[in-house]
Formats: structure tokens, sequence, C-alpha cells
């Protein structure tokens, strides 16, 4: 299984860090969080990546070139000319990854201990084009989901706006991971271009389709704010 890790965005929460350096570098407890997260895929058995670049790009590829690639096999989606963000990132990342097999996105700038294995399995029982690792956490953002765990709908958690599928019948609010495994079959259904989100193609798609979430109780810390590095130390030496 391949492994896209979204490493583009500028990090505008970690300045000053992010002034001179992509976020995808900064580090915890001294180790850059994409090394964190290739060793952590790396340790389910993923040993191919495609990792997107933009923010200071070239930074990530001399890192990758000086640790030999972390012996794994990895291209590099270069978004130089125009940061996509994460459905755009996706779609033209395609030609990496449409090839038949599922694969793995993940955020560069998540930390978790969420089970892989446990994520691909529920993903290929259930056989749906993409399934989103969600937890219940404080998040100022939910997606919203039935009994059988099917993506019913969004909710701005501090306004109240809500985007349904269909009447709220009392769904479970949970927080998205940052942590998706997803079929390629994604490519022939998303309708946007450019430069756009991959969760507003979910709310989108989730009238017409399934899209389940998987629980799971573990560790996740967004990195994205100086304050939140603090906290990732506590649980990742």
């Amino acid at each position: 299984m391949k492994a896209l890790i979204f490493a583009a965005g500028k990090g505008t929460r970690l300045k000053p860090f992010t002034d001179h350096h992509p976020k995808a570098l900064a580090t915890v407890n001294g180790i850059p969080l994409l090394e964190r997260n290739i060793k952590y895929l790396k340790s389910f058995g993923i040993q191919d990546f495609v990792i997107n670049i933009h923010h200071f790009g070239n930074q990530i590829v001399d890192f990758l070139k000086k640790n030999d690639y972390f012996g794994c096999t990895i291209e590099v989606s270069d978004e130089s000319e125009e940061l996509l963000e994460t459905g755009g990132g996706l779609v033209f990342a395609r030609k990496f990854l449409d090839h038949g097999e599922d694969f793995l996105i993940m955020n560069a700038d998540i930390l978790t201990n969420i089970n892989i294995d446990a994520l691909v399995s529920y993903h290929k029982k259930i056989k749906d084009f993409a399934t989103l690792a969600v937890s219940d956490r404080e998040s100022s953002r939910k997606l919203l989901f039935n009994d059988e765990m099917v993506l019913r709908g969004w909710l701005n958690v501090q306004t109240g706006e809500q985007r349904l599928a269909e009447f709220n019948k009392g769904f479970k609010a949970l927080a998205f991971s940052g942590v998706h495994c997803i079929n390629p079959s994604i490519f022939n259904k998303i309708k946007r271009t450019g430069k756009f989100s991959i969760m507003e193609e979910y709310l989108d798609l989730m009238h017409t389709e399934h899209i389940h979430g998987f629980v799971h109780n573990s560790i996740l810390i967004d990195v994205g704010r100086p304050e939140s590095v603090i906290e990732a130390e506590k649980h990742f030496k």
C-alpha cells in the first residue's frame, strides 16, 4: 500500500518557524514531523510514499535525500506553482496513486498511534471508496455519522452551522483525524478542479455515496500550533 503525506501547507499557525521552513520539518523532541510519520507508517509495512510539497518544498526534498529516503520509495508531488489544498493536492498526485490499489492519506502535521492495520482492514471489509479515521475529542468542527457509521453531515461546533444529507436523527458528532484510506475510484467521483478541500467533496458525495468513519481511541495531536508541540512532546518521545 502507498501513502500520500500532505506536506505542502504554509503552516501559518506555527510561525515564526514556518517563516523559514516547511511545517512538516517542525520537530517534536528533536525529530521532524515528516520523519516521524514516515517511520510510523513504515512500522505497518508501508514502503511507498508520495509527498506533496509547496512551502519551502526544496527543504523537504533535501531532507529526504540527506536521509536516503528512509529506505523507502518516495515520489514528490511538486505543487510549487500553486498550493492546491487537500482535494486539489490529491487530484494533482493522481498519476502516482491511480493504480487500482487502495492507498492511505495522512496530514504531515498529525501525530497519532492509530492502528493503521485496523483502519485498512475495516476499509477493505466495507468496500467504500473512502474511510475516514475519526474520534470523540474536542474540535471546532465535527463530522456527523448515523448508527452504521455512515457520513451524514458536518457541524461547526462554535456557530451551530450544519450541512446534512438528511434530517439529523441524533447523529454521532466525531472529529476527523486527518487520516483516511482511499480507493482510486475516488478520482472518477471528484467533481472539483484546481484548489479545493477534499472534505468539500466528501460532504457532496455523502448525498449519493457511502463514506464510513473508523472510530479510534488513539492518541492524536494536531501539531499546528507552538502549544501543541509542547503537548506532543509529552506523548511522542
